[in-house]
């Protein structure tokens, strides 16, 4: 079909979005080809600075394109992998070229080859005197891979209260849990969801996974009673009122079932920050926060300048003064002199939290475990926050974060998240994306990275638009896999991608090359090229970290006893009649217990249906998981006591209590730290698991 008189043709414009990395096709199955909506890849191609808005545009945008390629000496990033070939763009080069590299320690060097691990800075002269420059990666060959076979537990922070925090879990009670595990059970690890900075607020979005920034932590996760000042306040009237408050939220929760309030306990641990602040730090630490300060420098002070003006303006950056909405405006420069106060108090608050993630992870690895605390990183940033202002040359304007329609949602998703701009990353020799790295390998033992396929591409959904009509945008995935290896070999830690669901040919294999670990949970585990049966154990992938379940799945018990079915047709969100959703449950779940009956794995099978002997098929569902040649084995902490509640229900947000719920027992009563440690329910899932011996599982 002719294009319109004011549309390009259609070939120009695919064209177009190829040299620019946004799809004018997609395929979601070898056999089906998707055409992206004209308007998507306009949206798209205008984000990223270039206009295909008609015919005569698009014309002049490929004659550009087509011109910079042809005419430029080097590609924005280069990629130098250990022991591999150089990058052919610099076998390309002319005859002649000359090169210069600037190394990252600041030593010049005339020549390309032996560089040391690390970014280093590449200009080329040619002979007929054009010049370019590039940023050159020198990469490790692989991640570093886990230290041996270990299992470990999985929990959302804030579920896991203790008798000593303030109606949430926090950072003191991590490292208790990780002190526990380590010594007590054998375990290696302990996974948390992403503690980013929440956006301020009442109320605040409940998701970790839409925070205002992913490069500093959230100071509601601090234990306040455990910072150093905190013994030297002098309004102790004041603080002992607090913590008054802060224990009837935290019996709200535990004992009169109360929803875990973020807000509240933010409230209360802001009042008490603001006094234990007052105190003066001591020469050591003093120099401690000096020295947090100078690693963090201009990025800090973004974080903590916008958090001192939301307190001003509001948390929506978009709706501020004019001149405060650019951070280099000299607006924003006389407020950040006028709130230096505020300032200083968040950047306090940054470096606080950072050395109690510190300090966890250094009682996990004292106690013994190989990996420690396994962070969590969200494939975004909420656009009204602090990252989103600060870096907002990085973010594509205009555009949101999702996924396309696949068989679970035939609708898409719009996740509200600004995709970071592939182009302007690559001019920064992807700098954002080192720094980020970078501040959260200062903590973990190793990182979890959401919807990891991003790496490659994302779903990009113009505003206003539905997630169908949206399109994907390559990223630079090698420079992308180069930098990761990079920074986590630097920090010793561990990379696990969560790859579940639509992943695109070649992206398994390009992560598993690198040593990025994937993420294998058993229900969804069947063999669908053969008969789409449960997939025996010897056929799962080692390169992974293996679960029964996560977040946002339904708890093992629900899974067993069909309970998740009984939730989404209470909440209206069953497809099907609920006839339909039981039957199917039933026999998927039955078809796992044959395997596991069938591998003896099951010690006393149950007489009854599925579910009649709930814990001893939850241990023979964790025996399967031990006899994949999985790396990692992950239990989710709520199914050592039988929770039945998922911490959250996709396609859910009044309907149900996401990211609110504390951890609690198979009758909904919430266990705290202390009481969870000593169940023998619990203890018993984790023996089977247990190491015996040195050698691990």
């Amino acid at each position: 079909m002719a294009a319109a008189p004011d549309e390009p043709p259609a070939e120009d414009l695919a064209r177009l979005a190829e040299l620019h990395g946004v799809a004018a096709s997609y395929r979601p199955a070898p056999d089906r080809t998707v055409q992206v909506p004209a308007s998507a890849v306009t949206a798209a191609l205008a984000a990223l600075g270039v206009d295909a808005s008609g015919p005569a545009a698009v014309t002049a945008a490929l004659a550009a394109r087509q011109r910079e390629l042809r005419e430029r000496l080097l590609p924005p990033t280069l990629v130098q992998w250990a022991g591999a070939e150089p990058p052919a763009a610099l076998a390309a080069l002319p005859a002649g070229t000359r090169l210069r590299v600037e190394t990252e320690d600041g030593e010049t060097r005339e020549e390309a080859a032996d560089l040391p691990l690390g970014v280093h800075r590449l200009t080329a002269t040619a002979p007929d005197g054009r010049t370019g420059e590039a940023c050159l990666v020198v990469a490790p060959d692989r991640l570093p891979a886990p230290p041996g076979r270990s299992y470990g537990l999985l929990v959302q922070l804030y579920s896991l209260l203790s008798h000593r925090s303030w109606g949430m879990g926090d950072l003191a009670d991590l490292a208790e849990l990780a002190g526990w595990a380590g010594r007590t059970a054998g375990a290696g690890f302990v996974q948390v969801n992403p503690l980013h900075a929440a956006v301020p607020g009442a109320p605040t979005d409940p998701s970790p996974y839409r925070p205002s920034s992913r490069r500093f932590p959230d100071p509601v996760h601090l234990r306040v009673e455990d910072i150093p000042e905190f013994a030297y306040a002098e309004d102790r009237e004041r603080l002992n009122g607090l913590l008054e408050r802060a224990a009837r939220l935290r019996a709200d929760v535990l004992d009169k079932g109360a929803l875990i309030d973020r807000d509240a306990v933010w409230e209360l641990k802001r009042q008490a920050l603001e006094t234990v602040l007052a105190v003066p730090l001591g020469p050591g630490r003093q120099a401690a926060y000096d020295a947090f300060r100078a690693a963090h420098g201009p990025a800090l002070d973004d974080h903590a300048t916008w958090y001192a003006l939301a307190e001003v303006h509001g948390p929506d950056w978009h709706r501020w003064p004019d001149g405060l909405r650019d951070p280099r405006s000299a607006a924003t420069a006389r407020a950040r002199t006028e709130l230096a106060d505020r300032v200083s108090f968040h950047a306090r608050l940054a470096w606080l939290t950072d050395g109690q993630l510190r300090a966890a992870q250094r009682a996990a690895r004292e106690a013994g475990m190989s990996v420690g605390i396994v962070h969590d990183l969200a494939v975004g940033v909420h656009p009204a926050g602090a990252d989103a202002w600060a870096q907002q040359d990085v973010f594509a304007a205009g555009m949101s974060v999702g996924a396309p329609p696949d068989a679970f949602n035939a609708r898409g998703q719009d996740w509200g998240l600004p995709p970071w701009r592939p182009d302007r990353l690559a001019a920064t020799g992807h700098a954002p994306y080192r720094d980020l790295l970078r501040a959260l390998f200062r903590y973990a033992g190793a990182l979890r990275i959401d919807h990891v396929m991003g790496l490659f591409r994302l779903w990009w959904v113009p505003q206003g638009s539905p997630p169908t009509d949206g399109t994907y945008v390559r990223y630079d995935a090698d420079a992308m896999l180069a930098i990761l290896a990079l920074e986590a070999a630097r920090a010793g830690a561990v990379v696990i991608g969560e790859d579940l669901g639509t992943v695109e040919p070649g992206v398994r294999e390009a992560l598993q090359r690198r040593g990025v670990l994937g993420t294998s949970v058993l229900w969804f585990e069947r063999d669908w090229e053969g008969d789409g049966r449960p997939l025996p154990p010897e056929r799962w992938r080692a390169d992974c970290l293996a679960t029964a379940t996560t977040h946002d799945l339904p708890p093992t018990a629900a899974r067993l006893t069909g309970d998740h079915v009984d939730l989404r047709d209470r909440l209206g969100l069953l497809t099907r009649s609920a006839t339909e959703e039981r039957a199917e449950a039933v026999a998927d779940t039955a078809e796992w217990l044959a395997l596991l009956g069938s591998l003896g794995l099951v010690d006393s099978p149950a007489a009854g249906p599925p579910g009649s002997d709930e814990e001893e098929e939850i241990r023979a569902v964790h025996r399967f998981l031990l006899r994949t040649p999985a790396r990692l084995i992950g239990v989710w902490l709520p199914d050592g006591i039988g929770d039945r509640r998922p911490q959250n229900l996709p396609g859910t947000w009044d309907q149900y209590p996401n990211w609110r719920l504390p951890v609690a027992d198979r009758e909904g009563r919430p266990v705290p730290l202390e009481e969870l440690v000593a169940s023998p329910r619990l203890r018993a899932l984790l023996e089977v698991l247990r190491p015996p011996g040195p050698s691990g599982v």
